[in-house]
């Protein structure tokens, strides 16, 4: 399937509303639709890439995804939906738009209504170290999976299934009372369209089981709490051999012990000695690559950030690496003895009454003294 984009794929630009996003399909599904276009290939290609556009673009949270991070959002598995090609003539919602706009069924007469399988959640936790390089993690789910006895059909293997005569196989019948015309699902077979005498002893007819199944996901670099990877096909088996839902794996990346992550930025304290901070020197700081060395300039506050290029977390859809930013807390010494005290007592009163030694102090006391001041008045 084309990898082009979305947005040039409906002729659309990327802020696009809602709206125009449905109109454009309509009248591109219309005009390339393969029963319009019979025998043209090119036809039932573009027709694919235009549906495959309107399932993301057409779906807020899908198209976030693709905004955010393009096709590698998925990259999984893409949006072939599970189904089998055109050959029943089955497109998939088409169908619905088309009696939308001229108010009946397209080729004929009105066929079941086929119903996807359920799209699953499955809520992943991982490491920042993982989110930051990537990684494949293997998972086990529950799902509703086809019946391996009887392959979907809901009929015991060897017997037959036949179209239900009450709904000819549409799985609804209709009623027509003058202008007024009722829809429902047939009593006779519930909606499946089949007819069966001998239902399957380990599904009982419903053609789907529980069962659990291991699966193994490919985690991006640069992915983050939030963000969904959609395994096409993955999710519950749909009823009546239709195809299967999707799953939707959800990111939660686990608290770090030394970083904090905002957006590509890694943050992190650290810690400096009261010496350090006033002559400057140089230490070595953490990253997730291993340990650099970070110059302290003398004279330096508590608080001042210090940043180190490239160091932080890669973007998922460029090699652009965030920054790692440090922010210095100066420790004040504990566990002093008794000559240690009394040489940071000499060090104050050396320090007593030359201003410029301690800007900040001499600043606040000056904007309190202000303060008061103006509040006399």
């Amino acid at each position: 399937m084309s990898k082009r984009d979305y947005y040039e794929v409906l002729g659309l630009s990327k802020g696009a509303s809602e709206q125009e996003i449905k109109r454009a399909y309509k009248r591109l599904a219309a005009k390339h639709h393969p029963d319009k276009n019979k025998g043209s290939k090119e036809a039932e290609e573009k027709f694919k890439e235009i549906k495959e556009a309107y399932e993301v673009l057409g779906d807020n949270e899908k198209r976030s995804m693709y905004d955010q991070y393009g096709h590698q959002a998925f990259d999984q598995g893409g949006f072939g939906g599970g189904g089998g090609g055109f050959g029943g003539g089955d497109f998939g919602g088409f169908e619905d738009i088309f009696s939308e706009m001229f108010g009946g069924s397209f080729g004929g007469g009105r066929r079941q209504r086929v119903v996807r399988g359920d799209d699953l959640q499955y809520n992943l936790e991982i490491t920042l170290e993982e989110a930051v390089r990537g990684v494949k993690k293997d998972i086990r789910i529950q799902t509703l999976a086809e019946c391996d006895a009887c392959h979907g059909s809901g009929a015991e293997p060897g017997s037959k299934v036949e179209t239900c005569p009450t709904c000819h196989g549409s799985g609804r019948i209709r009623r027509q009372q003058g202008f007024f015309v009722t829809e429902q699902v047939c009593p006779t077979c519930h909606g499946t369209g089949k007819k069966i005498e001998n239902p399957c002893k380990v599904c009982h007819g419903d053609g789907r089981i529980n069962k659990a199944k291991n699966l193994s996901v490919t985690i991006p670099a640069g992915v983050d709490t939030g963000n969904q990877l959609r395994l096409s096909g993955e999710g519950a088996a749909g009823e009546n051999g239709a195809p299967p839902g999707d799953l939707y794996v959800v990111i939660h990346v686990k608290p770090h012990d030394i970083f904090e992550r905002d957006g590509s930025n890694l943050y992190c304290e650290v810690p400096i000695s009261f010496t350090m901070a006033a002559l400057g020197g140089e230490i070595e700081v953490p990253t997730l690559d291993g340990r650099v060395k970070l110059k302290i300039p003398a004279e330096t506050q508590t608080g001042k950030l210090f940043r180190i290029r490239g160091k932080g977390v890669p973007s998922p859809r460029s090699s652009y690496a965030g920054d790692l930013i440090c922010k210095t807390i100066i420790e004040t010494p504990v566990s002093l003895n008794d000559e240690q005290k009394d040489l940071l007592r000499k060090l104050e009163e050396s320090l007593e009454g030359e201003g410029q030694h301690r800007p900040k102090h001499e600043g606040f006391f000056e904007g309190v003294k202000k303060f008061f001041d103006n509040l006399g008045k």
